[in-house]
């Protein structure tokens, strides 16, 4: 009993070291200012003076802005935490993101709005990739996927205060607030140490940061490209079925009007809950493959109960919402086993790129939604781009390197 309780203890302090507890508070700021827009985009749009019948196409267009901030930060990022380290990102994207926020929240014009989404996905883009790279360094391999999981879930909660705070404030007041944070917590990161595996390869002479690394090596690249495949139906639901709840609800015959921001409170809510379950099943069952694919099931019976459900009523419409969220409880694993999958020297370019790149296929599964609307209308159209990232992710996944027991303390030869 007292060795168990020791262990526990040493668990403890392990897991709450300075560098995993900063990381967890950065990703809150990042997913309150990343969503934030979704939860305030009506409202902030109409105060901007658009009318109903523009709110779904400029609200895209504003996304498609952020989300090419957020591929463009990615590569940057990416690099700069294999080059310079993984606190270099840890600085400087938060301070970017922090300043555009504030900016957001004084826009005139749909045009500012735009370059300032712009400028805050930059800046977004590096928080999660070295936030895990980092946590999944300075944690021994038994326990990193308690650390990773405990940034994910912390990160899901900066969503829902996001939705909380808009829910009591002006719009323009939320955006400050997401700003102040941001500046505030960049104060707590002068005490983050960097991780020990980082600073032994700075010292040998190494190729750090080099991104063509990937694109040079066949199997490497595929494995790159299956990262990025597996983690498309999450973003599928947050960014098209979430987000657009009020035009899906509205397609699918729910009189009752739908709060984007509420659904996407609640979608969160349920993810929270699938984030911890996911990462201590990943412990227990020791493997992140099985529990990715039980998740990735999940959501395809969801995402069909959500587009076909006879049931027309709205409180059964936000329960699929917390559903959804909850079988993308897998981002964390998701992110991890990209850290997982490259030595040191690449480690942060992919940790970062990868989820950004997830998120910036908001680009093309939008171009493809709204195409195949045209024809089919909205429910359809979701189902279609829907179950086409439920196969794709499916088939990545079955192809992917299982990697809950892997050292990380290796490189990856020119």
């Amino acid at each position: 009993m007292l060795n168990q309780a020791t262990t526990q203890t040493n668990v403890s302090k392990q897991l709450f070291k300075i560098p995993v507890i900063v990381a967890a508070l950065g990703y809150l700021v990042d997913m309150y200012d990343l969503f934030l827009f979704s939860i305030v985009r009506v409202p902030s749009l109409r105060a901007l003076g658009l009318t109903d019948d523009r709110l779904l196409e400029d609200g895209i267009m504003l996304l498609d802005m952020q989300m090419a901030g957020l591929l463009i930060g990615g590569v940057f990022w990416g690099i700069l935490g294999d080059k310079k380290g993984r606190l270099s990102v840890l600085f400087g994207s938060i301070l970017i993101y922090s300043l555009a926020n504030l900016a957001n929240g004084m826009v005139t014009t749909i045009g500012q709005y735009a370059i300032l989404r712009f400028i805050a996905g930059i800046g977004l883009a590096g928080e999660l990739g070295a936030g895990i790279t980092l946590v999944a360094e300075v944690l021994p391999k038994e326990i990193r996927g308690y650390g990773t999981t405990l940034v994910a879930t912390m990160g899901v909660m900066g969503a829902i205060l996001a939705y909380f705070i808009a829910d009591l404030f002006d719009w323009r007041i939320s955006y400050f607030i997401g700003g102040g944070l941001g500046l505030l917590l960049l104060l707590m990161r002068v005490k983050v140490f960097e991780s020990g595996i980082f600073k032994q390869i700075k010292q040998q002479s190494v190729q750090r940061g080099n991104i063509f690394m990937i694109f040079t090596n066949k199997a490497r690249f595929a494995k790159y490209i299956k990262c990025i495949l597996v983690g498309l139906p999450i973003w599928f639901v947050m960014g098209i079925l979430i987000t657009f709840s009020p035009e899906f609800s509205k397609a699918m015959g729910i009189s009752e009007p739908v709060v984007a921001g509420k659904a996407v409170m609640l979608a969160f809510s349920g993810q929270v809950a699938g984030d911890i379950i996911s990462g201590f099943l990943s412990q227990y069952v020791k493997s992140r493959k099985k529990v990715i694919r039980l998740f990735i099931s999940l959501s395809t019976l969801f995402i069909l109960v959500y587009l076909f459900s006879p049931v027309k009523e709205l409180t059964f419409f936000y329960g699929i919402c917390v559903f959804l969220g909850f079988a993308n409880g897998y981002w964390a694993l998701f992110v991890t086993i990209a850290a997982e999958l490259f030595g040191t020297n690449l480690r942060a370019t992919v940790a970062t790129t990868v989820p950004n790149f997830v998120r910036g296929a908001f680009i093309p599964i939008t171009l493809v939604f709204l195409k195949i609307k045209e024809s089919v209308g909205v429910v359809y159209g979701g189902a279609i781009v829907g179950i086409i990232t439920i196969v794709v992710a499916f088939i990545a996944l079955y192809f992917l390197e299982e990697t809950f027991h892997k050292d990380l303390d290796y490189l990856e030869e020119e």
